[in-house]
């Protein structure tokens, strides 16, 4: 094993990831000489500057990296980095270099590690069950793939105790884990890029469910068939712990949560949608096995304010409303349009979505084009490719998948052309989805429907 602590120094090859930033955190906290690269000055890479953290934005190799020793430097790259300069003059120096997950492993072999998988709702689930650990105060620290809106940040340290983690299923990261206690929440199939169909993935998630020893407890969404024995969790039906009598009142839901032995009544939260309920089902069960009494989780539940771009509505003066999420699959984007058409079921929805990946939308064109096709108009932008090559994919476009949707009211925008388009169409709520750089139009839209960010 890899001895993190003989490290004085962590250079972070793709810095501004929200996995990454999270573990450059936790090192920097840890009294650690931090620095790194990333190929896009963001939001969340100018916050890590400000919290003393040094980071270049030019792959060329400067005095920073020319004066960092072999010996005491551990050097952390995400497998979204392919090419680089930068990581060929570490790896030719014979610096010791590390892929995130395999670090983030390391830390959780020392702690004991409450691990979240599942292809949807891990983020939501695993900053709730921080949520609730820190108002527990537990001693633990968390590494979210997502900006908690109660922490303002994706890693928190509360004590070393207990590490809560999003388990990624791309590139098998999750394999990495030690994990004590585990959650699946989903094994739909997605990255077909890398497992290739489902049953591949789903036997991904049967070896992370082998990782949890038989003496704690791994927890999986009742319906999925894991292979080995567990408890179960779901919403409106039966399980081992399970929520029902759900109900709306101003915006908020109250639900009932049972365990084997008990049912406790009235849960009140304002997070919508019938998978979040299913989220919060399953952190409370994890939270009860911790010990943690339910007047405590009852009082952390309502106070859980969500996480940034994961059904992040604003309601404006004029009655408008504006909802920006992550949602990057049809399963996702099903769920957020549901949960809107629940509480709204009579205004007008206006959709912006940009595809995240030429793989992606070419696996699951069908079902995104079902998906969008609930919206009212829609604005399709052109596809984000991150890591892909638009030459390795060229019959998938934005045009190709809209020409699937039913919809009459669409069209296929450039990312530079949609608040243009925004503010040109009618309706009652708006709605920005996509997991790549269409975050970039929250705050204007933001700025034109005069909404205060802090609300």
């Amino acid at each position: 094993m890899n001895n993190l602590e003989t490290y004085q120094n962590f250079y972070f090859i793709g810095i501004g990831g929200i996995g990454m930033s999270a573990l450059a955190r936790y090192f920097h906290a840890s009294g650690k000489k931090v620095s790194g690269y990333d190929k896009t000055n963001t939001k969340l890479t100018q916050v890590l500057m400000n919290e003393g953290i040094d980071i270049v934005f030019e792959d060329a190799i400067d005095k920073n990296i020319t004066s960092l020793h072999q010996k005491n430097t551990l050097v952390i790259y995400t497998p979204a980095i392919k090419q680089l300069g930068i990581l060929d003059y570490f790896t030719e120096n014979q610096f010791k270099v590390l892929k995130r997950a395999k670090v983030l492993g390391l830390i959780t072999e020392s702690t004991d590690c409450i691990a979240v998988a599942g292809t949807h709702g891990k983020t939501t689930t695993s900053t709730l069950v921080s949520h609730l650990c820190r108002e527990a105060d537990l001693s633990f620290s968390c590494f979210l793939g997502g900006i908690s809106e109660n922490f303002k940040s994706n890693f928190l340290y509360n004590g070393s105790e207990y590490a809560v983690v999003e388990a990624d299923e791309y590139d098998r990261s999750f394999l990495n884990l030690s994990p004590d206690w585990a959650v699946i929440t989903s094994t739909d199939a997605d990255h077909l890029d890398i497992y290739g169909d489902k049953n591949t993935i789903e036997e991904g998630f049967r070896q992370f469910a082998a990782l949890v020893p038989d003496d704690r407890q791994l927890f999986v969404r009742k319906g999925i068939d894991i292979g080995r024995p567990h408890v179960t969790y779901a919403v409106n039906e039966e399980a081992d712990y399970f929520s029902d009598r759900l109900r709306m009142e101003n915006d908020k839901i109250f639900f009932d949560f049972h365990t084997p032995e008990e049912t406790v009544k009235d849960f009140v939260w304002e997070t919508p949608g019938i998978h979040n309920v299913e989220n919060a089902t399953v952190a409370l069960a994890i939270l009860h096995n911790l010990g943690v009494g339910f007047e405590v989780l009852k009082k952390a539940i309502a106070g859980f304010k969500g996480i940034k771009r994961r059904y992040t509505k604003h309601s404006c003066k004029n009655g408008k409303i504006y909802i920006d999420d992550y949602a990057h699959h049809p399963t996702e984007i099903n769920a957020v349009i549901s949960s809107i058409r629940t509480f709204y079921p009579e205004k007008e929805l206006l959709v912006i979505f940009q595809p995240h990946l030429f793989s992606r939308t070419k696996d699951f064109a069908d079902g995104f084009a079902e998906s969008l096709s609930q919206a009212d108009e829609l604005i399709l932008l052109d596809i984000y490719p991150a890591r892909e090559l638009q030459e390795n994919y060229p019959e998938i476009t934005s045009k190709w998948l809209s020409e699937k949707i039913t919809l009459d009211k669409k069209e296929v925008s450039p990312l530079q052309d949609a608040f243009s388009k925004i503010k040109e169409k009618e309706f009652d709520i708006i709605l920005t989805i996509g997991a790549g750089n269409i975050d970039t139009l929250y705050d204007p839209i933001c700025e034109w429907m005069e909404i205060s960010k802090n609300q």
